[in-house]
């Protein structure tokens, strides 16, 4: 089950419940309108239906190096369920299996750092309230 590769300039969200197509379709609409430029390589496969963290976690340890990717953005079932529609982001390199939630309204600024490598997936996951959520520094 390895991970597709995002688009360059671009995180992977990736699709893991499969139960609303109308909800996937306004998550999408709320990742695309926080900002003008697209920040999401969008994957809607059956196949990571119910994918647990560590099942992603398992696969980017055995990809080849230049297959691997650093993190990825789970749309589960709390996200096609939350009105802010939260992704779970979760690192997939330094400290493996690390997660926080992030609305749609902070996801190009979290995917473009990121990206890019501007900022570590542990400065957003520090910033998170007490629910594990991020809202912005």
């Amino acid at each position: 089950m390895s991970l597709p590769q995002p688009d360059d300039l671009t995180s992977l969200v990736l699709r893991t419940e499969f139960d609303d197509d109308g909800a996937w379709g306004a998550v999408r609409a709320a990742l695309d309108a926080a900002d003008e430029y697209c920040h999401a390589t969008y994957v809607s496969e059956p196949r990571f239906a119910g994918v647990e963290v560590q099942a992603l976690m398992d696969e980017e340890v055995a990809a080849d190096d230049e297959d691997q990717i650093m993190h990825v953005f789970l749309a589960d079932a709390a996200t096609m369920k939350d009105p802010h529609h939260a992704l779970l982001a979760v690192d997939l390199s330094e400290e493996p299996g690390r997660t926080f939630r992030l609305p749609a309204q902070w996801f190009p600024d979290v995917s473009a750092n990121l990206s890019i490598a501007n900022m570590d997936f542990a400065e957003f996951a520090d910033a998170t309230d007490a629910s594990g959520t991020f809202h912005g520094f």
